[in-house]
């Protein structure tokens, strides 16, 4: 248990990334959750268990609950110094409670093996409140709060800039899948050459969150720059059938790597002379302004593949016409309303005169 927790990153036999934290049960789960979900998803949780077991410097058959709230102590830091932003300290919420989730699918995985010491997950679902009546998950608070915020989106003018950053075909085609196409990071990257659907207009997301497939139209300036980007750049002797390749190197027609288009992406910001423009921020620009554009909310989830319309709701508050608009039809008839009762109170007033 020395070396516990040490991540090491692999590649297996098929090329598929691996992750090892040198603890048998741990590297178990990391290969459970390799087998059913996406490498982003796995890289998160093989981090935020190596950051658990940094802290909590235990085998993970005796943690406890008293443990757990400890890393959530030690992962909030210095509550005296917060930041501006949200006037939280430490972490984001949003990465505390990720990173609860992960160790939480740990000791599920553990209860159900059945096989070790562990019989209950230690991670609690939250905390039970002086609330009466409803359920169990009603009468709960949860052991981080996690604040609703609105994601930024960039102004046509920032967007123009970012683009004209970019130095090649391919990078300009990631972005533009992103930013016309409204594709995740993910999605881009495991756009495959059967998925292209020249013809059409139209890009086959096979490997969407949560493996989820759709079909989404794309505008012509992405395939203008995609089709540049395959007859001039793209290596003719790729060994891979992904869409996005590296172009120089040892990994040279190799997959392009996540944090390979997070580093074309910070060097085309900083060109540019942007603040913020990740890929989830394109992603957002690109679902806000369809829905400016009048598209309608279950076109626009249909698109995002969001599962819930809630997670497509957010777009209605960032598109601030549609809110204005909304609020001007509802003062008109408001306006109208008072207008009809005025008009009826003199026609009554001359009446009984």
């Amino acid at each position: 248990m020395s070396s516990f927790p040490c991540l090491v990153r692999g590649i297996s036999g098929s090329g598929q990334v691996r992750y090892r934290l040198g603890e048998r049960l741990a590297d178990r789960y990391l290969e459970f959750v390799a087998g059913r979900c996406r490498p982003d998803t796995l890289r998160a949780v093989a981090f935020d268990l190596k950051a658990f077991f940094a802290v909590v410097a235990k085998d993970p058959v005796d943690v406890t609950a008293a443990d757990v709230f400890e890393f959530l102590a030690h992962q909030r830091g210095d509550r005296t110094v917060v930041r501006l932003a949200d006037r939280e300290s430490g972490l984001s919420a949003r990465t505390i409670a990720r990173r609860l989730s992960s160790v939480s699918g740990l000791y599920a995985y553990l209860v159900a093996r059945g096989d070790t010491p562990v019989r209950a997950n230690p991670v609690p679902r939250g905390l039970l409140t002086r609330r009466q009546g409803g359920s169990r998950r009603s009468r709960t608070a949860p052991l981080v709060r996690v604040p609703r915020t609105l994601p930024k989106i960039l102004s046509p003018d920032d967007v123009g800039r970012l683009v004209g950053a970019l130095r090649t075909h391919r990078d300009r085609a990631m972005v533009l899948a992103m930013l016309l196409a409204g594709l995740r990071r993910c999605e881009v990257l495991g756009l495959r050459l059967a998925d292209v659907q020249v013809a059409d207009r139209r890009l086959a997301v096979v490997e969407g969150k949560g493996g989820h497939h759709r079909v989404v139209p794309a505008a012509n300036r992405f395939f203008d720059a995609l089709g540049a980007y395959l007859h001039a750049e793209r290596p003719g002797a790729a060994r891979t059938d992904r869409v996005f390749v590296v172009l120089k190197g040892p990994r040279r027609g190799l997959p392009l790597s996540a944090e390979g288009l997070d580093e074309i992406l910070a060097g085309a910001r900083r060109r540019a002379g942007l603040e913020h423009a990740t890929c989830h921020e394109l992603r957002h620009t690109c679902l806000t302004r369809l829905r400016e554009a009048g598209m309608a909310l279950e076109a626009v989830q249909a698109r995002a593949g969001h599962l819930s319309i809630e997670s497509t709701r957010v777009y209605l508050h960032l598109a601030n016409d549609w809110l204005a608009g909304e609020y001007r039809r509802a003062a008109e008839l408001i306006d109208a309303d008072g207008a009809a009762v005025a008009g009826m109170l003199a026609v009554q007033a001359v009446a009984l005169r």
